[in-house]
């Protein structure tokens, strides 16, 4: 393809290289280092002036390092005179924090902050996957097209689920209603949803199971997982509610702190999540983690945005 370049960032390098891959293109080139006081220096290594940028980097590992390298590469992209810079953002930092929790709170919109600094530092497009909230979308004043991981979802299970027509969906909280229901809709099963009361934040203090799981496969499906405190009880009111097997597919395995302890002893047959963050590290110590790769459906979305076609497509097929 003419007039474009994709840069990696240094979260996640390993996707990258597979949608350059699956595009026939090769990295641009982009030096990255810090000075002795920690601040980011990039240097793009090759001409950008008229291309069509896209900037590859994942909201994971060192979160706050990663953002600003993100912000100084459309930045620099951008002053070099590229026709157009996309933000190819696979887990969207900060997406956790999009509203104010209770009326008169002080908390930030950490969310809306980085839609901002996204734009002013010159990106002209957004392409991201499985929001934590669909209306942060609204945050930009940009296009933004968030891409689901829902047909790669479905493909998995019935690729790897013997007894998924006798099977739930699962979610394990009242705010991931619509995904379930939409997958349960899509593989003609039932659905129900555990509802979860928080004391405070990444402490589950009871749930409550609404719906019937009982000699059933239970499927519990979420856009993320970061401690993993949740899931894993989840997996136990299933298990004593009557489930015969228990999987979690999830778009975003972030697994920070005890999460992969957890995961080792709860009643999981698998642990399913996309590569938006690398998960090489996870895999090691935790072998009921499997990886659905979504690389085909990033490059896809950016070899249709380069030829100026509609993306809608990736959002009910997987691309072969």
């Amino acid at each position: 393809m003419p007039n474009i370049k994709i840069f990696s960032g240094s979260s996640h390098p390993d996707l990258s290289q597979k949608i350059a891959d699956r595009l026939g293109l090769e990295l641009g080139k982009v030096v990255t280092k810090k000075f002795s006081n920690q601040e980011t220096c990039v240097e793009i290594g090759e001409s950008v002036r008229g291309e069509d940028v896209y900037i590859v980097q994942s909201g994971c590992g060192e979160i706050n390092d990663n953002l600003m390298e993100l912000l100084i590469m459309i930045n620099a992209c951008k002053i070099a005179s590229a026709s157009r810079v996309t933000a190819v953002i696979p887990c969207f930092p900060y997406a956790r924090q999009d509203k104010k929790d209770k009326v008169g709170s002080r908390a930030p919109i950490s969310a809306k902050l980085v839609a901002n600094m996204l734009s002013v530092a010159g990106a002209d497009h957004i392409i991201t996957m499985d929001l934590h909230a669909s209306q942060i979308q609204g945050f930009f004043d940009i296009p933004v097209d968030n891409l689901y991981a829902e047909p790669a979802v479905l493909k998995w299970i019935k690729e790897n689920i013997n007894e998924w027509k006798n099977c739930t969906i699962v979610s394990p909280d009242a705010g991931g209603a619509k995904r379930v229901t939409s997958i349960a809709d899509r593989l003609n099963v039932d659905f129900a949803l555990i509802h979860k009361e928080r004391k405070k934040a990444n402490e589950v203090d009871r749930m409550v199971l609404v719906g019937d799981v009982k000699d059933r496969v239970a499927i519990l499906v979420d856009d993320m997982a970061d401690t993993c405190g949740t899931i894993c009880h989840a997996a136990d009111k299933l298990v004593s509610a009557g489930a015969t097997k228990v999987y979690a597919i999830l778009t975003h395995g972030i697994f920070s702190g005890p999460a992969i302890s957890r995961i080792n002893s709860a009643n999981f047959e698998a642990v399913v999540v996309t590569n938006t963050i690398p998960q090489e590290d996870k895999i090691k110590h935790c072998n009921k983690i499997q990886v659905i790769d979504i690389s085909m459906i990033l490059a896809e979305a950016i070899r249709r945005t380069h030829n100026g076609e509609s993306v809608s497509y990736l959002f009910s097929h997987v691309p072969l």
